[in-house]
């Protein structure tokens, strides 16, 4: 495989050098020089250089429409050379939600490393949309998200099923149940813009003709584990969270459970992947993930 198209890749989708650099651990001045030796090559400019800005050119546009191509048919190359050996080997760049990194995924990727010894596996992790995003660039090759079906470009197949769940300090007073008319005066920390959870939450009080902004939200955070920090130390705001995440707060007594009548908050999990064949290690992986859940 030619190294100075990984490298161009690289910095294409990085749109720096130094991030490039940093992902294929190798020193800057070695992806200058390699994207030095690909102008020479194909005289031309592939960047268009400004202080620290990195723009692709035209031709540089066209160079990475075809470096792609060229990367994922040597990619799936060795994968048929490698079943055709009766070994299953290869690269596996997995994208998960949030919620389904922290507290789904791990035990599952330690079985499947255990399985599949060869197979080299990164995880990623970051909002649903972040997720999706990643894939339509091919910066991961399968999506682990929760919430609708957002993008036509990509295929998603359910999973498994998840419960989004109000919470509040264990010691607050509030009854067991309360309606979504009270849920709307209760101060209120959620996911940020963009995440599965907030989607799924926005979906169902449209439901009850409800919307988001009508809501005494106090802030929002990038993480789940963020929000469950912020209500142990203030145990008398509420939070809508995934069941998933809170198993060892409820045993230990730290949260308490709300129910809102009439609220519908489960959701999905899918796995997402771009639309078209799919490699063996993809469709084993997935695989994997369905019967371990």
């Amino acid at each position: 495989m030619n190294f100075r198209l990984v490298v161009f890749v690289s910095v294409a989708r990085n749109l720096n050098f130094t991030r490039a650099a940093a992902e294929l651990h190798i020193s800057q001045p070695a992806i200058s020089r390699h994207i030095q030796e690909l102008e020479s090559m194909y005289k031309t400019q592939l960047f268009e250089r400004s202080g620290n800005k990195v723009k692709l050119t035209v031709p540089g546009e066209t160079l990475l429409r075809y470096a792609e191509n060229i990367l994922e048919t040597y990619r799936n190359l060795q994968l048929e050379m490698n079943l055709l050996t009766g070994n299953l080997s290869g690269e596996l760049r997995v994208g998960a939600s949030t919620t389904i990194a922290q507290y789904v995924l791990p035990p599952i990727i330690a079985k499947f490393i255990s399985r599949f010894p060869d197979i080299r596996l990164t995880v990623t992790s970051g909002n649903t949309e972040q997720i999706e995003q990643a894939l339509e660039e091919h910066k991961t090759d399968i999506g682990l998200v929760e919430g609708a079906h957002r993008k036509h470009s990509l295929k998603y197949t359910p999973f498994g099923k998840d419960e989004l769940v109000l919470i509040t300090g264990a010691g607050n007073k509030i009854g067991d149940e309360i309606s979504v008319n009270e849920l709307a005066t209760l101060p209120l920390v959620l996911r940020e813009s963009g995440s599965g959870t907030l989607e799924v939450i926005e979906q169902a009080l449209a439901a009850h003709n409800k919307r988001l902004s009508q809501m005494n939200i106090l802030l929002q955070l990038g993480s789940t584990e963020s929000i469950k920090l912020f209500l142990e130390n203030s145990p008398s705001v509420f939070a809508i969270v995934s069941i998933t995440a809170i198993t060892k707060e409820l045993l230990n007594n730290t949260f308490k459970v709300v129910e809102v009548s009439d609220l519908e908050l489960n959701r999905e999990f899918s796995y997402v992947v771009s639309q078209g064949a799919h490699s063996e290690i993809q469709e084993r992986f997935m695989r994997f993930l369905a019967r371990m859940l």
